[in-house]
């Protein structure tokens, strides 16, 4: 793909500028993830699950609207959440590989991702965590990262933050978008939507679709020949019928189909490198929403019911007669209701009640197949489990004082396994000198419930303890020049206990090493984490605008053993995001971004060092009409190769020009 990668270089060039994420939100409003992301000023939603003014929030937060993620022009989402403060995302190879997003140093199963309300996650996984690989930029409208833990109104997982995504919503009677784009590694994507709002009707439905021939996963400074390539379709609707002005109902759903080829350690030596294994997985999501008010609208009810499924199936061709590896169906409903009731001017209540099933179907066929090599081990059999989980929780939100406001509440889960858990939060708001000046301060609790793997897989526990944590964090956002520049520093800190890991049994008198099994989880591990996020960014003029974020975070085992004050694994210390923008009197605007993070350790022990990288991608593009734009961009022009996995290589420099359409 030279002659365009020549062709994209040449116009950026032309007019590149500086690199960044902006740290303080120019956010659209929309309900708790459940409703439209139609723009509205100055309002956050997945901080305390309504809208809310962004000075009365005192957790820390990004919030990017549709015109920051088209801009990225990135199409894998996690892409696009790389860039916030606090993220950190690690892939195993190039595009659709295994893709881990974490925040503030936490596990990559300690964020709750939420698509349109509904929590995504796969309970067939070992540790519960959603992999990013198999999610496009697609529809999303708008993106929402609250960092800090946030179990009281979110739950199991929510330890490290929440990552709220949700879909365009239409604001008028017919609505109609298209998207084309092709570039390096025989990438090409296509996006189509239509939808409308007219009378007491909306609704929209979107497709989206990406194939590239891809790199090696394992990387190719290593020996890594074979492409991995990877496809994805992924489709999104929505309906909304609004039956009288008290009472509507919300009906959304989801559907990703993917396939991608990945390499691992194969047959007949079990050395890691290029070998023909690929994967296939689909995920579902529904959600069927009503929603009525009460007293005059002062009281707000949602009654919702919510559905998701993964199903993963990995095969290996050199494994015949049995080629399946691994097959893993998981599954969540939910049942729940929230009110939100108005007490008083600028006092406010959030309550509700959540019923939740999960359950898992996993096997691996071609090591339990008894005509399988003798060089396997003994396959475990089939694992069929479910649990269920009870909550209530309620939030008081009161402006107590003139731009003071304080907000404080109380989680109870019940889970079928491990018993009760009790989850709070505190956090204040204060803003002074007109809303110029925010501080901000909040403390919360987090808890994660062991998964079904850990719980009754062949290495299971039963009497495994929740993952808990205790976080803080605390800060300033101060605005400038008419609120053409601002800052915002803020230093947190997170002591997480109970954690759980896989331990060895070394003899039949531990506990749990009775039957004979090589090992077992179990809570042994511990960590603290702490670090300062700081953002900035300046209009300098109407056409020229720089935003830069830096995040320093410090993450160490506390846990007894070999670990102990080692950093926790895939953790760079220091990241900084920055972009440069600028639109020329003719119309072209153009943005050099830029992307590092510093050393970072692959393992536990902090033998195998992962070197630090920095990435500079140049973007542009140009409306031919109103409705009709153009763009292009050079992904890591210095051809800069890196891991954020060990032995698993990254896309080296890679050009792509697109299309877009709006009607």
């Amino acid at each position: 793909m030279r002659p365009i990668l020549s062709c994209t270089v040449s116009v950026l060039v032309l007019c590149a500028g500086l690199a960044a994420r902006a740290g303080t939100p120019t956010p659209s409003a929309d309900v708790a993830g459940a409703a439209a992301a139609n723009e509205v000023a100055g309002v956050v939603v997945v901080a305390n699950r309504t809208p809310e003014p962004l000075a009365s929030v005192g957790q820390s937060f990004t919030v990017l609207t549709l015109p920051q993620i088209r801009a990225d022009q990135e199409l894998v989402l996690a892409d696009v959440l790389a860039r916030t403060p606090g993220v950190t995302v690690t892939r195993s190879g190039g595009v659709g590989e295994p893709t881990s997003l974490s925040i503030r140093g936490a596990g990559t199963d300690h964020t709750v991702t939420l698509v349109d309300g509904v929590k995504l996650d796969d309970p067939s996984a070992t540790g519960g965590a959603f992999d990013f690989a198999n999610l496009m930029v697609g529809d999303v409208a708008r993106l929402e990262v609250l960092r800090g833990p946030q179990s009281t109104l979110y739950g199991s997982q929510a330890i490290g933050g929440v990552v709220n995504i949700v879909t365009a919503a239409p604001t008028r009677p017919f609505q109609a978008d298209a998207q084309v784009e092709g570039g390096s590694y025989g990438t090409i994507y296509g996006k189509a939507a239509v939808g409308g709002a007219q009378g007491p009707f909306t609704w929209r439905v979107a497709g989206n679709a990406l194939r590239t021939t891809g790199i090696s996963a394992f990387d190719q400074r290593l020996g890594g020949r074979e492409r991995d390539g990877y496809s994805d379709a992924a489709v999104t609707g929505r309906f909304g019928v609004q039956f009288t002005p008290d009472v509507s109902l919300d009906l959304r759903g989801l559907y990703v189909s993917s396939r991608n080829q990945f390499d691992g350690f194969s047959n007949p030596t079990f050395s890691f490198g290029d070998d023909p294994e690929h994967g296939k997985t689909q995920i579902g999501l529904g959600y069927a929403g009503l929603n009525f008010s009460l007293f005059d609208g002062r009281l707000q009810n949602r009654v919702a019911a919510q559905y998701n499924t993964t199903h993963r199936l990995l095969l290996d061709p050199t494994d015949a007669p049995v080629e399946a590896t691994f097959d893993g169906h998981g599954a969540d409903l939910r049942g729940e209701y929230q009110g939100v009731l108005a007490i008083a001017t600028g006092w406010q209540a959030v309550f509700g009640a959540e019923a939740e099933r999960s359950e898992i179907r996993v096997s691996t066929p071609a090591f339990s197949d008894p005509r399988s090599p003798a060089f396997f081990p003994p396959g475990s059999p089939p694992i069929r489990a479910r649990v269920t989980t009870d909550s209530g929780y309620g939030q008081l939100r009161g402006e107590v004082l003139p731009g003071l406001t304080l907000t404080g509440g109380l989680r109870y889960s019940a889970h079928s396994t491990f018993g009760g858990h009790v989850t709070g939060q505190a956090s204040a708001a204060w803003a002074l000198n007109g809303g110029d000046t925010v501080l901000r301060a909040s403390w919360g609790s987090g808890f994660k419930a062991p998964s079904l793997y850990q719980l009754y897989s062949e290495f299971g526990n039963l009497g495994l303890k929740p993952e808990d944590a205790d976080g803080w964090d605390g800060g300033v956002e101060q605005f400038f020049w008419r609120r053409r520049a601002h800052v915002q520093a803020t230093f947190f800190a997170r002591d997480t206990r109970n954690l759980i890991d896989f331990t060895t049994c070394l003899s039949l008198s531990q506990p749990n090493c009775g039957t004979g099994r090589f090992g077992y989880y179990n809570n042994v591990a511990r960590a603290r984490a702490w670090g300062v996020e700081l953002t900035g960014g300046v209009q300098l003029t109407d056409a020229l605008a720089i935003n830069v974020n830096y995040t320093l975070t410090d993450d160490r085992n506390r846990g007894a053993g070999a670990s102990f004050g080692k950093r926790l694994p895939r953790q760079p210390r220091n990241m900084v995001n920055a972009e440069l923008s600028y639109v020329w009197p003719f119309s072209l605007t153009t943005a050099v971004a830029l992307r590092t993070a510093s050393d970072s350790f692959d393992d536990a022990a902090n033998a195998t060092r992962l070197r630090g990288y920095a990435l500079v991608d140049l973007r542009a593009s140009y409306p031919l009409t109103p409705h009709l734009e153009i763009y292009g961009r050079v992904e890591n022009l210095t051809d800069a190769a890196y891991e954020t996995t060990f032995r698993y290589g990254n896309l080296r420099r890679a050009g792509y020009v697109g299309i877009r359409a709006t009607y």
